[in-house]
């Protein structure tokens, strides 16, 4: 079996020792499917959609290319903390063991749970209702309204956003897109229980098709698509970088303006939870890291640029086309389809809509792929059901599979998982401080451990990204336009501690009997 099950532990913490007649990972992933990983499991249809928003809060070309940029330092920098640990640790689960490792099995599990609760499956959703949003560009019959025959109710949870009737935060039902991204789910669930070639086969094929439509789409911005209307409002003299004054106000509604580009550009982490399946992981894995969040990085700032390039930034949001509308006021704030059609005309809905399209399935393959590899870690340390720490007859955990899509469908039916998405960036950022956190840990604890990778920098490079992404957590925290969800994010963290406490209640009694 992999390292993870095959060999005793040394160190602290539970061990995962393989069992007679059990079935083994697959190491099948070589250094271009874990990069495809990476960099297919953050590009969704974020980039094409969150930069109107972006520029809505700060106002000037500069400050939406700046907030870009300092998102792609703070992955880059995470990916870089993160190689050196990877390279330690290349098991099935990654972050969560990293966790467990270096600050005890209770702030694995709280990730672990988070985790399952709602960034993986919470993700898994909102980016499958994207894909059966943007079908129903290419075909209308697939609508957001729901199904009469299904039971739906519409309920108000004041804690999830709702603050009277017509604002329901609970939507239960099932409508033809939520219909479409269930089966786009199950679809991919299912070729995932095949095994890992089956799913590495679609997620690399899949990555390269949608970054080279990307990178299509941004070099055609830059040449043909070049407008010298746009370029000379966007650039000119005291248009691009307005006179600010950094005062503390300011550096709050930039960091809350981060949450868009942030989560456009997360689940780079996700391939350390298929680490176990990965050839030469403790060379492969760094620089899969490494090469996937710098690509994905180059990708997303060019991309604005190109939109400067295209499309005013300023609009009128109630104008007829895409170039008075501009960047700000682009229609259901599609920045993509907004260049796109400027560059190829009426059919540019389209184009989009198929590229969107190709992009969401291929994020949610990699999405699906990795996750269930934390439940199955986690079920081997008696903290999730125990079935989830088994492997099939392809080497893949196919009841954790299973539960991820379950779970995943739950949320799809009650329409929470856009609102819960938003309460859990705080928390994301946490965990992310605290994984690197437990590098420095590790470094003191476990002095002789091997490490094929060291990070880059250390300790300068690890602490700034401990600084800048605590710092981004805090502006969360207390700016008024984030704060309710930063909390709420908090509390489902710390909802986990009782959970945690019960599991290992439960894991101990048939012992004690």
């Amino acid at each position: 079996m992999s390292s993870l099950a095959a060999e005793p532990r040394t160190d602290a913490g539970p061990t995962h020792a393989q069992r007679d007649g059990e079935q083994e990972f697959v190491k099948a992933l070589t250094l271009m499917d874990a990069t495809m990983l990476v960099a297919g499991s953050m590009i969704g249809s974020g980039i094409f959609i969150v930069s109107a928003d972006i520029a809505r809060t700060l106002q000037s070309p500069a400050y939406l290319l700046l907030a870009w940029v300092l998102t792609g330092v703070i992955t880059l920098l995470g990916a870089l903390a993160y190689g050196e640990l990877a390279a330690m640790y290349p098991k099935a689960g990654g972050q969560y063991v990293f966790l467990r490792e270096a600050m005890g099995p209770l702030m694995g599990f709280l990730y672990g749970w988070t985790l399952f609760v709602v960034i993986q499956t919470g993700t898994i959703a909102a980016v499958a209702v994207a894909f059966g949003r943007f079908l129903g560009v290419l075909f209308p019959a697939v609508s957001p309204d729901r199904y009469g025959w299904f039971p739906q109710a519409d309920v108000c949870v004041a804690w999830l956003g709702c603050r009277d009737a017509a604002t329901q935060s609970l939507q239960l039902g099932l409508t033809p897109q939520r219909l479409v991204g269930l089966l786009s789910v199950w679809l991919l669930t299912a070729v995932n229980l095949r095994g890992v070639r089956e799913g590495k086969a679609v997620q690399t094929t899949l990555t390269v098709v949608k970054t080279g439509a990307l990178a299509l789409l941004i070099l055609l911005g830059l040449t043909i698509g070049r407008n010298a209307t746009a370029v000379a409002a966007n650039f000119g003299p005291g248009q691009f970088a307005p006179e600010v004054s950094f005062t503390t106000p300011f550096v709050i509604v930039f960091g809350s303006a981060l949450v868009g580009s942030l989560f456009s550009s997360d689940a780079w982490n996700n391939v350390t939870f298929a680490a176990a399946e990965v050839q030469n992981p403790r060379r492969n894995l760094p620089l899969a890291l490494v090469l996937g969040t710098g690509l994905v990085t180059l990708l997303y700032v060019t991309a604005n640029v190109s939109y400067l390039n295209v499309l005013p930034f300023a609009g009128t949001p109630e104008a007829p086309g895409v170039l008075e509308r501009g960047i700000m006021h682009a229609t259901q704030d599609r920045v993509g389809t907004a260049v796109a059609e400027v560059i190829f005309g009426g059919g540019a809905v389209t184009i989009m809509a198929v590229a969107i399209l190709i992009s969401t399935f291929g994020c949610n393959n990699g999405l699906i792929l990795a996750g269930a590899r934390v439940y199955w870690s986690m079920a081997r340390d008696g903290l999730f059901f125990r079935k989830a720490g088994t492997l099939n007859a392809n080497g893949v955990p196919a009841f954790a599979l299973m539960a991820q899509a379950v779970w995943t469908t739950l949320l799809c039916l009650t329409g929470t998982y856009g609102q819960l998405l938003d309460y859990v960036i705080f928390a994301a950022l946490v965990f992310y401080a605290l994984t690197t956190i437990g590098l420095f840990v590790l470094r003191r604890t476990r002095p002789d451990a091997e490490r094929p990778y060291r990070a880059i920098g250390y300790p300068v490079l690890p602490a700034l990204y401990i600084a800048l992404s605590t710092a981004v957590a805090v502006i969360l925290l207390v700016a008024e336009k984030t704060r309710t969800q930063a909390i709420s994010g908090l509390v489902l963290v710390l909802i986990g501690v009782p959970v945690y406490l019960a599991w290992r209640a439960r894991d101990a009694a048939p012992a004690a009997s």
